[in-house]
Formats: structure tokens, sequence, C-alpha cells
């Protein structure tokens, strides 16, 4: 006997679970997936006897095959009649691959659920057009808050031509997030570090200034076992190459990519002695005696980055901060004071700016965690 259709609100709860699965997926390759975001795709049937997934698919590592390809290749003919789920807008344009939204409606699909629209205006609106000239049911914005803060860092790049912005800072009891002339002081314990080991590897560069990459000599790498390899580029805010060759952002540029922005008016032998290292340059202007930040974002953007994690230091925090340019803060929070000669913070949980919305809060082990938003 078959099963009844399932009532309007059993089938908002169904379209609700499977997007939720088809965003955890597209978290496999974020900050892997170039220009394009990292989207996940479900495809759903019920024969009868329950849904089942049938199809899953994730954009490709380099941004192709996009997710609805890979989904509908694994689904094969039992995608005909079936429910797809995409959290972006299936694209509308022609590359060199017919556009996706073409290929949900060649391969039978009966209903398309998508999360967030796509602001591209090559798909926006484009790509659920097709699907309804087709005669596809589609239903818009399930969990589209979600998916939006998810990919945030395509949605900005491609509305403000410039990636997202995460500032994350690590603050002692009392709001230090450092100890002058100290290098590195451990704030946070081992599964905060972890923590933040997978933020870096989601997101496609980590900035901090120069004074930072003296003080603390980072490698800025991704350190948990089988995620090394997805440590994304450094840069290292420098206008006047100051970066010694023996730092370890140096050393370790034959597995990771290192920019340094820097003035036209640096000393070229330490540019010329850093380039036969591999450093790749970005030429900066000036503003107030330091990097002019908006011009750097957009030329980050023509590199194709769509997030932008900055860990330090103070001075460069403060900055991005001012210029209002931070889209995401992270706030970290140890358990012991560090106390005289510490770094104050420029920021904490009870002094955040106007125009973000609180929207976690975590524990990894003795240490918290908050995390505040601007909507895009």
């Amino acid at each position: 006997m078959a099963r009844p259709e399932p009532s309007k609100a059993e089938q908002e709860s169904l379209d609700r679970r499977f997007m939720a699965a088809a965003l955890r997926l597209s978290r496999k390759n974020a900050g892997r997936t170039s220009t394009n975001p990292s989207v996940g795709t479900l495809i759903v049937r019920d024969d009868g006897d329950g849904q089942k997934i049938v199809g899953t698919g994730v954009t490709a590592v380099g941004g192709r095959p996009h997710a609805e390809t890979e989904a509908l290749a694994e689904a094969g003919e039992l995608a005909r009649g079936a429910t797809a789920y995409v959290t972006l807008e299936p694209c509308a344009h022609h590359g060199r691959t017919p556009p996706c939204a073409n290929a949900l409606v060649s391969a039978g699909v009966a209903r398309v659920v998508g999360a967030a629209s796509d602001p591209d205006p090559r798909v926006s609106g484009k790509g659920y057009a097709i699907l309804r000239a087709a005669g596809v049911e589609v239903v818009e914005k399930v969990l589209a808050t979600e998916a939006a803060e998810q990919m945030a860092g395509y949605l900005i790049r491609s509305l403000k031509k410039r990636p997202e912005v995460i500032l994350k800072l690590a603050l002692s009891s009392d709001r230090k997030i450092g100890r002058e002339g100290e290098g590195q002081v451990a704030i946070t314990g081992e599964i905060a570090r972890r923590e933040v080991y997978l933020m870096r590897a989601e997101a496609d560069a980590i900035l901090v200034g120069i004074g930072t990459a003296l003080e603390d000599d980072p490698a800025l790498t991704v350190r948990l076992p089988g995620l090394e390899n997805r440590s994304p580029a450094r840069i290292v805010l420098d206008r006047q190459i100051r970066l010694p060759e023996t730092s370890k952002l140096v050393s370790g540029i034959d597995r990771v990519p290192l920019y340094v922005a820097a003035c036209l008016e640096a000393d070229p032998h330490r540019r010329a002695a850093l380039e036969r290292a591999g450093v790749r340059f970005i030429g900066t202007e000036t503003h107030e005696g330091g990097v002019a930040l908006p011009e750097l974002l957009e030329d980050l953007a023509a590199l194709g980055m769509a997030s932008v994690l900055v860990e330090g230091g103070a001075k460069v925090a403060s900055t991005f901060l001012s210029e209002g340019l931070v889209d995401r803060i992270v706030l970290f929070q140890g358990p012991d004071a560090i106390g005289e000669g510490g770094i104050a913070s420029p920021i904490d949980a009870n002094h955040i700016p106007a125009g973000f919305r609180k929207l976690r809060d975590m524990r990894f082990g003795e240490d918290s965690y908050a995390e505040w938003v601007r909507d895009i």
C-alpha cells in the first residue's frame, strides 16, 4: 500500500531536514573551490517506502564540476521524478558545459528546493525561471539565512567586490591578546586551537601584520592530521619588506603560498631576495602610513579570494574595525589572566561595533567562543 502524501507541514519539515544535510555537505570543500562557492546538492526520492537520498554532490576542488552535476551523475535514472535540494540557486549561464538549471530539467527532476539566491546577474532569478518554465516545482529560501551565512564569502565578493573579512582574536580572562616582547603566548587550550585550524581550513587566506610576523614567527598553517593540505594562502602586511627569509612563513613556502603586501618604495633588494625564495608580492597604496586596506581587499578578490581570516595583531585588527571592513567577529576567551605588560584587545564581548548581531556561543574545553556577523 502506497504511503500517503506528506502534509504541507510535514513537507516543510522534510525540506528543512534535507537542506540542513545539504548545507553540512557543502562545507566539505569550503575554501577549495576557487572563485565558485562550495555548494551542496542532494537528490531525494520516495518510491513508497520513505524518502531516500539517491545522489549527493559538492562543488569539486577548483570549482568544477558543480554540485548539481555531481549529484545527478550519482543518481542516474533515479533523478527522474525526484527532488533536488541545492544550497545555492542553480546556475543559468552557458560556459563550456550547460547550465545546472538545464541539467536538472534534462534529468527529469520534478521538484527543486533552493536555499540562498545567487547575486550574480548572470544567474539571479534566471536559474529558477528556467526550472519553472520547464514545469519543475520550485521552492525557494529554505534555510536561506543559514546558507547565506555559510556562503558569505561568495556573496560578499559578488556584491562588494572584496572578500569576506573574518576577525579572529584569542583573549585572556583580563581581555589581553598577548604580552609585549614575548612572542606567542598560549591563551586557549588544545581544543580551541583545533577549532582555529578548522577555521583556517575553510578560509581562502590568513592575514597578519608584519609586527605579528616578526614577534611571533608563526607558520599560519593547518596542523590537523589529514587536513594539512587544506592550509590557505598566508598574507603579511609588510610595507617596507621587513620579513626575514629565515621566518617560518618563508620556509614553508614550498607547501603553502605566501603573499607580502608591500609599497613600491620598499627596498628592491629585499624584494628580490624574497621573490627568489618564492614569495608573491602585492603592490599596495599607502593610507595614513599604512596599507590602504580597501584597495588591498579588491586585489585579493581579483586573485579569487572570497574569505580572509585576520589573525593579528592588535593594530591590524583595530584598523580593519575602524574602517568598517570586518564582516564577522570571532572571539575565543581563555580562563587565565595575562596581567601586567599584556597587550589590550581592541575589542571584547562587551564592546562589539554597531551593526553586528550575535550568531552563537560555544565552549571548547575551558575556553569560551562567541561569534557575531554583519548582515550582508
